[in-house]
């Protein structure tokens, strides 16, 4: 009779402590299922609306490097562009041209034109030009092993934006310093605005490209996040790669549209171009632009992605790279490199994108980095 007692007390005691957690992690079946849960998850919802709202301020202080060595003289750089047609890698090649002439350099870009061979040429006329260093941009330095390998063994300091999946110096591939947003914060809070903006119920469609190993890294984050709250449903995980998002998307989205009906509410997607190519589904399907579902895109912020956000057409944000910004921390790195000190160690934080706070702008330009590095580099 004792030991029934006490097994009586440990499950009481258990389901409640489970339902005054109210929040668990794991995956969407699960946080659909499990009847131990508070129904909405407030704890990850009051989480969720604190992170969106410092997201979403645009007038943050500066938190990046305000200590630095000075300008050193007469460098020049060499950008080798993935491809200018991106606007992610064009964006940022701005920001360096833009800070290279505050800080008295040369710049000169290479397009790649989005082929291997492409990249490899411009890598090598690059290295021709016996720079004093030279960009990444926005490509897998693999690609151009041979390359990157004369370019160290030149004593060319390199440096990546979005060369490899983690901010910071790598070793393989050697990177003085690698230029991007942390993929697990960019990840969380695209999940955190679904779950605040929902007030914890949702049910989503997730948008991902299982064939790139950083995306579906992205879009399991997403996932993981998602399921922290219990009515928060995955309805559906779209594998769409990327160079067939322009031909699949539209029948996908109307598939989807026919099965799931008002229960799909919202939508995330690992890159925002899924969107571009959804709307005109959603158009048809009758949706409004203004309306369910509401899309966010967990990374890049192109110019078309503002423009349907700011024009309420089947986007209602993203968290776009600071991309000017970026461009002007190559070029403080790259200072740094001349002087033989360290990287700064700076990631800059996440940003999300409204109609709210966009001002009407087509990329995100964030407050005080100018000035900063201005008073760094003395100049």
């Amino acid at each position: 009779m004792l030991s029934t007692r006490k097994a009586t007390v440990a499950v009481v005691t258990f389901l409640v402590a489970a339902a005054a957690a109210g929040c668990t992690s794991g995956s969407a079946t699960e946080a659909s299922t499990v009847g131990a849960r508070e129904p909405g998850c407030p704890a990850v919802l009051a989480e969720a609306q604190q992170a969106v709202k410092a997201a979403e301020d645009i007038n943050a202080p500066w938190s990046g490097p305000t200590r630095g060595p000075d300008a050193v003289p007469g460098k020049t750089i060499a950008y080798v562009a993935q491809t200018m047609t991106n606007p992610g890698v064009s964006g940022v090649a701005k920001g360096v041209q833009e800070a290279a002439e505050v800080i008295g350099w040369d710049v000169r870009t290479f397009d790649g034109e989005g082929t291997p061979a492409g990249i490899r040429n411009a890598f090598a006329e690059a290295l021709a030009l016996k720079p004093s260093g030279i960009v990444i941009g926005g490509f897998d330095p693999a690609a151009a092993a041979g390359q990157a390998e004369r370019a160290g063994a030149a004593g060319i300091p390199l440096i990546g934006w979005h060369a490899t999946p983690a901010p910071g110096p790598s070793t393989d591939p050697e990177l003085f310093t690698n230029v991007t947003t942390r993929v697990e914060e960019v990840a969380e809070i695209s999940a955190d605005w679904i779950i605040a903006r929902s007030e914890g119920h949702a049910g989503v469609v997730l948008f991902t490209d299982a064939s790139i190993p950083f995306a579906k890294r992205k879009s399991d984050l997403i996932r993981k996040r998602l399921a922290a709250c219990s009515d928060v449903e995955l309805l559906s995980l779209q594998d769409i790669p990327i160079p067939e998002a322009n031909t699949r998307t539209v029948d996908e989205v109307t598939s989807l549209q026919s099965r799931l009906g008002d229960r799909w509410t919202y939508s995330a997607a690992i890159n925002d171009l899924y969107f571009d190519h959804a709307a005109p589904a959603l158009r048809a399907a009758g949706h409004k632009g203004d309306g369910a579902p509401f899309n966010i895109g967990a990374g890049d912020g192109d110019p078309s992605a503002f423009e349907r956000i700011n024009g309420k057409r089947y986007q209602a944000a993203t968290v776009p790279e600071p991309l000017s910004e970026q461009g002007w921390q190559i070029v403080d790195e790259f200072n740094r490199a001349f002087a033989g000190e360290p990287a700064s160690g700076y990631v800059a934080p996440v940003h999300i994108t409204t109609a709210d706070n966009s001002g009407g702008a087509l990329s995100w330009d964030s407050e005080g980095y100018r000035q900063a590095y201005r008073k760094i580099w003395d100049r």
